[in-house]
């Protein structure tokens, strides 16, 4: 009876690509018109089926999981994402999975209501995982954030290195300034900005393991001196900086916080000072985190449009200086990460199970198609609390035009 509602749900929802879908006991359906993408599926289990009739998102998620949803190859599960993306956005679904989305987003508020000990047990949820595992597929510096691929050619070492130089320039850095870096992760930026452009560095985290990696960076480096690490939330920092700078952290807010977060940041700067917020979002109008992410991956966290982002900066009385929208860049980040992943699956392997891997390959494949199929960009937002902090052009980011402390660092 299940496998019946199933195949009829099946045959209206999908109007775009082509399923060929094989039933625990080995029939094998198609559906959909194609001729492509094409995505080969077996469900090995038939008591995953009831679960994907009624919550669908989470089911998918945790059938693969568990074993009890399979693909072909890693090419079907990328073109099964993307078919289920693109015939739920058309409004493909039936009503009572639409109804349940939106009583999803009805209830997002709640889900992203991040106080100090939320934030922190939500943090330690995902980032609290051995350095190992993380080494294993990103770039040597540990940048768990968009790389910047301006030559489409670079390697991920190259591109992340591009992306911190670029928002280097975007903070109009010189020697001396006092920068803050909240989220800091393993401490990757909050170094290079203090070793070629002369900056003293506050980093925050709220993940120890971070902070600890952080630190024995810092010193194995010898920038003990001008790098400081913490573990501290960033509405408990007392200091006043020149540069604010937040990379991939945002995302961790949650739009009821946002309030908060920006008035806190335009009392963190100072006067003349500039900011550079680095966050993805989304160029549709407001949405919410699957369930599946909000159980496994990103308790907490949300992707917003910039709708929502906009209004609370503007009332915090906060400028925005600068827009820069990237597209591409993250797909192309994360396709080198799901490389490297595979590559080294045995030793991810060695460190935790089988079901870990698969619910991080379900990630990695996720979110790719989420800026590829459903409209996830990544913003890099320069802000200011006066207009003038930052030159009126933007000739200053380019290579040739190198400002002081570009000019300073390569000396």
């Amino acid at each position: 009876m299940w496998s019946i509602g199933l195949d009829r749900l099946l045959q209206r929802a999908i109007r775009w690509g082509r399923v060929q879908l094989t039933y625990p006991d080995g029939v094998t359906r198609d559906y959909g018109p194609g001729p492509a993408p094409v995505a080969r599926v077996q469900i090995t289990d038939g008591r995953l089926i009831p679960r994907l009739l009624t919550n669908p998102q989470m089911a998918l998620g945790e059938g693969y999981m568990q074993g009890q949803l399979c693909f072909a190859s890693d090419e079907d599960l990328r073109h099964f994402l993307q078919i289920a993306a693109r015939n739920a956005a058309a409004g493909s679904l039936p009503l009572p999975m639409r109804m349940a989305h939106q009583l999803r987003r009805r209830a997002k508020a709640l889900m992203q209501w991040n106080h100090h000990r939320a934030s922190r047990a939500r943090v330690a949820h995902h980032y609290d995982i051995p350095d190992a595992f993380y080494a294993l597929f990103m770039d040597a510096d540990l940048q768990y954030t968009c790389a910047y691929f301006a030559d489409p050619g670079a390697t991920l070492e190259q591109a992340q290195a591009a992306k911190m130089d670029l928002i280097a320039r975007k903070l109009c850095l010189r020697p001396g300034l006092r920068v803050l870096d909240i989220g800091c992760g393993w401490g990757g930026l909050a170094l290079r900005l203090a070793a070629r452009h002369g900056v003293h560095v506050t980093g925050i985290t709220l993940s120890q393991v971070q902070l600890d990696a952080a630190l024995a960076r810092a010193a194995d480096l010898g920038l003990s001196d001008r790098v400081t690490f913490r573990l501290q939330d960033y509405r408990d920092v007392p200091d006043c900086f020149d540069r604010v700078v937040s990379v991939g952290m945002m995302e961790h807010v949650g739009v009821p916080q946002y309030a908060r977060y920006f008035a806190r940041i335009h009392s963190l700067l100072a006067e003349d000072g500039v900011g550079l917020i680095h966050f993805i979002g989304r160029s549709t109008p407001p949405g919410v985190l699957s369930p599946w992410f909000q159980k496994y991956i990103f308790p907490g966290g949300y992707s917003p449009a910039f709708s929502e982002v906009i209004p609370r900066l503007e009332r915090a009385g906060l400028v925005m200086t600068d827009l820069e929208v990237w597209r591409g860049h993250y797909d192309a980040t994360l396709r080198q990460w799901q490389d490297r992943f595979r590559q080294n699956e045995d030793q991810v392997l060695a460190l935790f199970d089988d079901r870990f891997v698969r619910m991080w390959w379900w990630y990695l494949i996720a979110a790719e198609v989420s800026f590829t199929h459903m409209g996830h960009v990544l913003f890099q937002m320069q802000i200011a609390r006066r207009a003038d902090a930052v030159p009126a052009t933007r000739d200053y980011l380019w290579a040739g035009n190198a400002g002081p402390s570009d000019r300073a660092a390569t000396t």
